[in-house]
């Protein structure tokens, strides 16, 4: 993989379920309709994928299943990050030979380790693998920031390790990162309302939640963004921000599959405990809002 296509707009895939299962045919079609819309690449078996509720088969089957339907026709950057280096390790041989382009490894969660213990983490990874790794620090779930120096020592010695999704919410640390390692490391944005700030001060793209339901609109207004037409880049943001925001009223991706359910493009919007349905009071307000942007 060209790790220039790490750039761009690349979609957190949900995973369809149906009756306790994975609906891999709903799968399939998701794929298919980021395609068609031109996205930069997919990101399956993420947060966004439920990924702590697959068991080690099921993870390796969404992976499977994405790389089969992408067909080389975009790059499949897959999730394979635990709390455990061991199992971490051992999804990431799995889903490289499964055919993954590249690897999303997030922080170990719980866990708490130190800068160095992360160093360690993500180079042991690292060390089976020679496709680009992603990074992958959002400290409001893991407890723990993996911090500019860590990312900077990490690429020194992992040339391969040649990205990171930022989800810490912070320009400083986008600017902080992109002064240690320059343009040819790249910076994703991990929060859809902070895209236009964060490729202000360096990233190079997104990946998305928001992008599950209208990659058209994410794609156009990162590209506009990217070529520093960040008027143009505004409209797209004001018009769906309210949207960017409401993904997130209740945990993702609850909020995500009830809109997809609601505009026809998942034939159930059933998440896995300790996730619940979106309550009734959340489903009434994102209704009225889809209905406000057009999401029909």
């Amino acid at each position: 993989m060209d790790p220039s296509q790490l750039k761009g707009t690349h979609t957190a895939l949900v995973t369809p379920m149906r009756d306790g299962t994975i609906h891999f045919e709903d799968l399939a079609q998701t794929v298919q309709r980021q395609i068609e819309a031109g996205i930069s690449g997919v990101a399956p078996a993420g947060t966004t994928g439920e990924s702590p509720t697959l068991n080690h088969a099921e993870h390796v089957e969404v992976i499977r299943c994405v790389v089969d339907s992408a067909s080389g026709r975009v790059p499949v950057i897959a999730g394979t990050g635990s709390n455990s280096t061991r199992e971490a390790v051992e999804l990431t041989k799995a889903a490289d030979e499964a055919g993954a382009d590249a690897f999303l490894i997030v922080a170990p969660y719980y866990n708490k380790p130190s800068q160095d213990g992360l160093f360690r983490h993500f180079g042991a990874i690292a060390e089976v693998t020679e496709k680009p790794i992603v990074l992958y620090s959002i400290p409001s779930r893991c407890g723990i920031e993996i911090g500019s120096e860590t990312v900077a020592r990490l690429h020194q010695k992992h040339p391969h390790v040649k990205a990171i999704k930022e989800a810490g919410g912070s320009c400083e640390k986008v600017s902080d990162l992109y002064r240690l390692l320059g343009s040819e490391f790249t910076i994703l944005c991990g929060d859809d309302d902070l895209v236009l700030p964060f490729l202000s001060c360096g990233a190079r793209g997104v990946i998305s939640v928001a992008s599950n339901l209208i990659p058209d609109k994410l794609i156009r207004m990162t590209a506009l963004a990217i070529d520093n037409d960040f008027q143009g880049a505004l409209e797209i943001h004001q018009a769906y921000h309210s949207l960017f925001q409401a993904l997130f009223v209740e945990p993702n991706p609850v909020p995500a599959k009830f809109l997809m359910k609601r505009m026809g493009l998942l034939e159930s919007d059933e998440v896995r405990l300790p996730l619940s349905p979106l309550s009734k009071e959340n489903q009434t307000i994102l209704s009225q809002l889809a209905a406000e942007i057009g999401l029909e």
